[in-house]
């Protein structure tokens, strides 16, 4: 349900771009002049403009589904972690290892990446308890810990990057397809821009393309960055937890 949810936002959304695009001054000034609809445009495109414009569509499709799924997807791990953190905090002062092991595996905080890097290292610190515990030294099993919890670390850091780097792929090729469109001649099938002056509407395309999917780019590496500093910041207070539990 939440992905269709998502596909059906993104839908939304990128039809807005359109709408936006489509009323934009060099389609005024177009229609004003030759009378064009979308029909004779497309009429009077060449099979390499349409694929470019193709292209270009796809591609602005795409990065705003990507953005759009990945700022509900880190609200929902922000939202969670806050809701999550003081109640395990509280169940590992109590020293309810099963507890805080059941609330981190909970599906309802599926989606905090907190949940994912504790949950991590309290089974792994449990798995040595119940079993190879006896047998290895305090730092063995500290050890045996940490790596566990830089695993699930680096796990939930890769899923948090999801897609983030197609959009920086898009913002950065975006402006080159939109202008290959212009060259091959994009710009002809809009009759009387190329005399008024209005520029190559391919080359505009690609920007409309591109700058919204650099400014989702910088905007969702930000959001990564900080979450990748309270994940860090949770498995050094989780190690310190079990130095002093092992003392």
């Amino acid at each position: 349900m939440e992905v269709r949810k998502m596909r059906q936002i993104a839908q939304i959304a990128w039809a807005g771009l359109g709408m936006v695009a489509f009323s934009s001054p060099a389609f005024a000034q177009a229609a004003g002049a030759g009378g064009l609809n979308l029909i004779d445009i497309a009429q009077n495109m060449s099979g390499i403009a349409i694929a470019v414009a193709v292209i270009l569509f796809i591609m602005s499709f795409w990065s705003v589904g990507v953005a759009i799924e990945r700022v509900y997807t880190y609200n929902m791990a922000r939202k969670q972690s806050k809701l999550y953190a003081p109640q395990v905090a509280k169940h590992l002062k109590d020293g309810r290892l099963k507890e805080a092991i059941a609330l981190s595996a909970s599906k309802d905080y599926r989606y905090s990446h907190l949940a994912k890097v504790v949950l991590a290292g309290l089974q792994e610190y449990q798995f040595q308890q119940e079993t190879g515990g006896a047998s290895l030294n305090r730092e063995d099993v500290l050890d045996t810990v940490r790596r566990s919890i830089q695993r699930a670390t680096a796990l939930t850091a890769s899923d948090l990057k999801k897609g983030v780097s197609t959009l920086a792929t898009i913002g950065s090729t975006a402006p080159f397809v939109g202008l290959l469109g212009t060259v091959v001649g994009v710009i002809n099938a809009f009759v009387g821009i190329a005399s008024t002056g209005s520029g190559g509407i391919g080359a505009v395309f690609g920007l409309f393309v591109a700058i919204p999917a650099v400014w989702f780019y910088n905007f969702l590496t930000s959001r990564i960055e900080y979450f990748n500093v309270e994940m860090d910041n949770s498995s050094s207070e989780l190690v310190d937890y079990f130095i002093k539990k092992t003392a």
